[in-house]
């Protein structure tokens, strides 16, 4: 019984990771960055049922003949006392590009495996969609589905998030988001929810502040700090000057 529930844990924790998008925020939006940008995002988060994670996720834009983000997204985490270490590579492509008045679209597929064993845990595709309100106002649009492979069924994903950049240097979010269909506990398809203060100085570094609930499906609250560092391609512009927004 006990190693049933560690696993299904450990199932609720890996399934949640196709949520990671946008650093430890859930809901993605549709740009990417452009070919030859690299960035590391990195968080910690804790909940208050002693849970706990750390994250690193490292990406790079490539052309394959059109530009594609790869990211592998490794998760260190303790579920019920017990620690457990999966990897998620994903790969992103932007089909119809963002701007202000226009609705903007990507989409994005992976899976995730156990580092120990290298099991297959789950595999997922997702269509985020952009509509910008203005050049610091923004809300982003998820919906996708997910193979949980450990305990063979499927999920539809969703979610919505709200971002404003009321400084030049804060960002507020807010978002809601979650996955529909059977499962065993309740907290697995009860919606999920986060926000937070990202404070980005300057184009290559920016630290998250995010408070949040039922993240993983446990119906816990959560704290999470996040960093992410960016690497553009040489002689590149700023990002903020090439598209004009946020």
């Amino acid at each position: 019984m006990a190693i049933a529930a560690v696993a299904t844990m450990a199932a609720m924790l890996t399934a949640d990771c196709a949520w990671a998008a946008n650093g430890a925020y859930a809901v993605d939006a549709a740009d990417i960055s452009e070919p030859g940008a690299c960035k590391l995002e990195s968080w910690v988060s804790t909940a208050t049922n002693t849970d706990f994670s750390m994250v690193a996720n490292p990406s790079c834009v490539v052309d394959v003949g059109r530009p594609v983000e790869f990211s592998v997204l490794n998760n260190r985490f303790r579920s019920d006392g017990e620690w457990n270490t999966t990897f998620q590579p994903k790969a992103k492509t932007n089909l119809v590009p963002t701007g202000i008045g226009k609705l903007g679209l990507s989409i994005y597929a992976g899976g995730s495996f156990d580092s120990l064993t290298g099991d297959n845990l789950t595999a997922f595709a997702v269509v985020p969609a952009t509509y910008r309100l203005s050049e610091t106002m923004r809300i982003n649009f998820n919906g996708g589905w997910l193979w949980d492979r450990t305990v063979d069924r499927h999920y539809l994903l969703y979610g919505i998030g709200w971002d404003w950049k009321f400084t030049e240097v804060l960002q507020l979010t807010v978002e809601a988001f979650g996955q529909a269909g059977q499962a065993d506990s309740p907290g697995v398809t009860r919606p999920r929810f986060q926000t937070g203060v990202r404070y980005r100085p300057n184009e290559i570094f920016s630290v998250d502040v995010i408070l949040g609930h039922n993240i993983t499906g446990e119906n816990a609250s959560w704290i999470t700090i996040g960093t992410t560092i960016r690497f553009p391609p040489p002689e590149s512009r700023p990002a903020r000057e090439r598209t004009g927004h946020l």
